[in-house]
This record gives C-alpha cells, sequence and structure tokens, in this order.
C-alpha cells in the first residue's frame, strides 16, 4: 500500500474526528456551512457513491449463500430501530419536530461504518456487509413505510415524496458507483482508498451543516434530547444482540447483528429530515452518527479485549 493509500485509510478510520471537527466548525463558524444547505442532496448521493465504487459482486454472495440470517437480520434491523426511536420518544416527551427526527434515524437502514466496527470486534464482517447492502437496497420502500406508520403520531408524514428522495439519493447513486466498479475496475482498484474517505468526509460535511443550520436553537436545548439518542442506541444494540440469540446465530453472529442495528445511517436521516420537515428534525440524526460510532467502537474492543 503506497503512501497515500495508507494517509486516506486513516482518513477514513478518523470518521469520528472529522465529524466532530466539522460540528464545531458548524457551531461556532455557521456562516462557513450553511451554503451547503441547497447542495445537501448531492453530498449524500456522493458518499453512496463512493460506497458503490468499493464494491463488487462477492459482496453479494453471502446474502444467497446463507439467505437466512441476512434476512433475519434486516427484519430485526427495521423491525427493532424505528419502534425503539417511537418509545424513546414518548418515553422523553420530545417535541414533535425531535421525536421524528428520532423514528427517522431508527428507520433508516445501518451505517456503512458497521462492517469497519464488525471488523474491529472480530466478528462476522461478510454478515454485516450482507446486513448492510440488503437494508440499502431495500430502504427506499422501507424508511418511508416506516417513517410513516411511527412519526405521524408527532406530525403528518407524506410518505412518497420520502421514496422518492431515498431512491434519487441511495439507490441510484449506488448502482453508479457498482458500474463505475464493474467497468473500470482496474482504474478504481488503484484509487480504492480514496472513495470511502470521500464518503466520510461528506458524512462530516452533512453532520456540520445541521449544526450550522440548528445553532440557535441548539444554545438553549436541554440535554434530554443527548439522553434520547445514546439511550435509543444503547438500546438498538442490546436488542439487537438479543435478537441474535433469539435467532440461535453464533456468538459472532449475535455481536454481528447488535452492531448493526444499533449503528444507522443517521447522514441519511438528517438529509431527509432537513429536505421533507425541518432542519430541528435533523438534530437527533446527526448526534447519532457521532454517538453510534463511539459506543459501536467501545463495544467492539470489550468484546476482543473479553476473548
Amino acid at each position: 500500500m503506497n503512501i497515500l493509500a495508507k494517509i486516506l485509510k486513516m482518513f477514513t478510520q478518523l470518521l469520528v474526528l472529522w465529524v466532530l471537527s466539522a460540528v464545531a466548525i458548524g457551531f461556532f463558524k455557521p456562516e462557513i456551512l450553511t451554503p451547503l444547505k441547497g447542495y445537501i442532496d448531492y453530498l449524500f448521493a456522493f458518499t453512496m457513491f463512493g460506497i458503490g465504487a468499493v464494491l463488487s459482486s462477492e459482496d453479494f454472495i453471502p446474502i444467497f449463500k446463507n439467505p437466512r440470517k441476512v434476512l433475519l437480520g434486516t427484519i430485526a434491523q427495521f423491525a427493532i430501530m424505528p419502534a425503539l426511536g417511537f418509545v424513546v420518544a414518548l418515553a422523553f416527551k420530545l417535541p414533535s419536530q425531535l421525536a421524528l427526527g428520532l423514528v427517522l434515524a431508527g428507520a433508516v437502514p445501518d451505517a456503512m461504518a458497521a462492517g469497519v466496527m464488525t471488523y474491529l470486534a472480530e466478528a462476522d464482517v461478510a454478515l454485516s456487509v450482507s446486513l448492510t447492502t440488503l437494508t440499502t437496497l431495500i430502504s427506499p420502500a422501507a424508511t418511508p413505510a416506516l417513517t410513516y406508520v411511527f412519526a405521524k403520531t408527532f406530525i403528518p408524514v407524506n410518505m412518497w415524496p420520502l421514496l422518492v428522495s431515498v431512491f434519487k439519493m441511495v439507490i441510484m447513486p449506488l448502482l453508479f458507483g457498482l458500474a463505475v466498479r464493474r467497468y473500470f475496475g482496474s482504474y478504481v482498484e488503484k484509487i480504492k482508498e480514496f472513495f470511502p474517505a470521500m464518503s466520510a468526509a461528506f458524512i462530516a460535511l452533512i453532520c456540520g451543516l445541521v449544526t450550522a443550520l440548528n445553532k440557535d436553537y441548539l444554545v438553549s436545548m436541554s440535554a434530554v434530547i443527548f439522553a434520547a439518542v445514546i439511550v435509543h442506541n444503547l438500546l438498538g444494540l442490546a436488542f439487537g444482540y438479543g435478537a441474535g440469540r433469539l435467532f440461535r446465530f453464533d456468538e459472532k453472529g449475535c455481536r454481528t447483528l447488535s452492531i448493526g442495528v444499533g449503528m444507522q445511517n443517521a447522514g441519511l436521516g438528517a438529509v431527509l429530515a432537513i429536505k421533507h420537515f425541518s432542519n430541528e428534525a435533523a438534530i437527533p440524526n446527526a448526534i447519532f452518527a457521532v454517538w453510534c460510532i463511539v459506543s459501536a467502537a467501545v463495544l467492539a474492543r470489550i468484546w476482543k479485549r473479553g476473548k
């Protein structure tokens, strides 16, 4: 691996640092990031293109080799997190926009970073990649439907625009990335570390933009929303592990499902919130994007030490 590739790989691994840095810029110098609001769709589309460009046909093989595990894991993902978002929002008595945002954070597919955390936990990486791939592919239908079911209690939700947005921001750029990998694989292989780094940079920018757009609100916001997001994530990790036990997965499978369920593609949730609801509704997603990486990294370290 050449020096540039090593630098790009390190950049990707330091995602939490870049997210926190972007959040700090958004809070203290919001004028730097607020002009990006009109381009937020493209920022997220580029993250999905980058992910598609590093996937290969081999990444889809485990879905067909062991469909039971992948299907059960996908069901657990979309059954647990939206319901938990709804229950936690009610329990913490969140305002309607924040409650909607928490439900949306639960209704999106699991995060691409789940594969990295699964690797660090020495769990089943192939299963993790398969879960992320399948949940992402069905998210244009699942995310709008689940948001409608659970969030309509808090605020009116129009499902169709959400479906169109997820398809345009997730599936189309992902397929384009896969096509680039398919037809220009030899060239992509030479710069493959660039694409995850690009995705990490854009996720950080999205979180920073959410902070910039909500600076005034964040100043007066209580710690309740932070507590709600943390509880949502920790319950997701616990219920994900429990679901693995219920499905009779082995220990590695249980750990993989725990991380997959507990980590959410909250960058997508933030974009959908800003585009279709409000800047305020994006706040839980921005918090979740940072916190879920931290909690999964700690959990992975605990599991690895406990071997």
